[in-house]
Order: structure tokens, then C-alpha cells, then sequence
């Protein structure tokens, strides 16, 4: 149970921040990506990116060959993945 996310309402979502390292923005995309050598080739994992950041994400992960697909951070309902 997530106490600090209790208190703001049931169903209310966090905001989720870039992973790109000092970044602070709210995600708009999920970069998916696995390194074939040590996961499985159906396993993805996840960062998250601003539109400022999500470039730079994405050819780090193309350099290094990990990178899958960059998809929306919401569907078109608004649901949060």
C-alpha cells in the first residue's frame, strides 16, 4: 500500500517524471527495451521520457542496441500504463 499516494484520493495518479538523469519534466512517452543478454526476447522494460529527452533516450538505448518502441505514456482514454 502506498500510504503518500493514499492521501491524495482514490484513483488519483501520481505525476512520473523522465527518466533522463536530473530531469524533473512529466513523462509523455514509455521507451520499451531489453538487453538480449540477460533478458528473454519477449521481457521489455520500461523508461519513461519528456518530449525534451525522449530522443536522447531513444538513441541511447539504438546504440546499444536495446532499444524495442517508444509508444504514448497514455492511451487514447487517458489511462496511464
Amino acid at each position: 500500500m502506498d500510504l503518500l499516494g493514499s492521501l491524495s484520493g482514490p484513483g488519483a495518479a501520481a505525476p512520473v517524471q523522465c527518466s533522463r538523469k536530473g530531469c524533473r519534466h512529466d513523462a509523455q512517452y514509455r521507451l520499451l527495451w531489453n538487453n538480449p543478454k540477460i533478458h528473454t526476447p519477449e521481457r521489455r522494460k520500461t523508461w519513461l521520457a519528456c518530449e525534451e529527452h525522449v530522443q536522447w533516450l531513444e538513441s541511447y538505448l539504438k546504440d546499444r542496441l536495446l532499444y524495442k518502441q517508444t509508444l504514448p505514456l497514455h492511451d487514447a482514454q487517458g489511462a496511464q500504463h
